[in-house]
């Protein structure tokens, strides 16, 4: 057997056979993932909000309405809420180091990602159901 003095394991992870014992590596991809996502998910984001600027109240409601304009919005915010999530996430662990505040803030954080998501999500549906 090795000697693991000098090893930057932590004591759980030599004893799983695994990696840090955070979630960093999940935390990781969820970020990219979201991160590509977003930046295909805004191509169809851009040209969708170009139409509706050239359109009146009622061609709006018709473009938001349209199956695929809700389905494509959907997504864009759903990615856009989780990578905004994921990042604010990452500044308050490594900007806030009072505990407690800390977790309030994490709180918060996903607590806001979420009403954001929700909204979103509600004002798409309504129109998407509305017509």
């Amino acid at each position: 057997m090795k000697n693991n003095a000098h090893s930057i394991r932590t004591p759980m992870s030599r004893v799983r056979g695994l990696g840090s014992t955070k979630s960093g590596t999940d935390h990781f991809w969820k970020s990219r993932v979201t991160a590509v996502a977003n930046v295909i998910l805004t191509v169809p984001f851009v040209i969708i909000v170009m139409m509706l600027a050239k359109a009146d109240y009622a061609g709006a409601m018709k473009i938001v309405g349209h199956p695929l304009a809700a389905l494509l919005l959907m997504a864009f915010v759903t990615s856009a809420a989780i990578h905004m999530r994921l990042g604010m996430q990452v500044i308050i662990e490594d900007y806030v180091h009072s505990e407690g505040t800390k977790i309030v803030l994490l709180m918060l954080n996903t607590f806001f990602a979420v009403a954001v998501g929700l909204a979103s999500a509600y004002a798409i549906l309504r129109i998407g159901f509305a017509g």
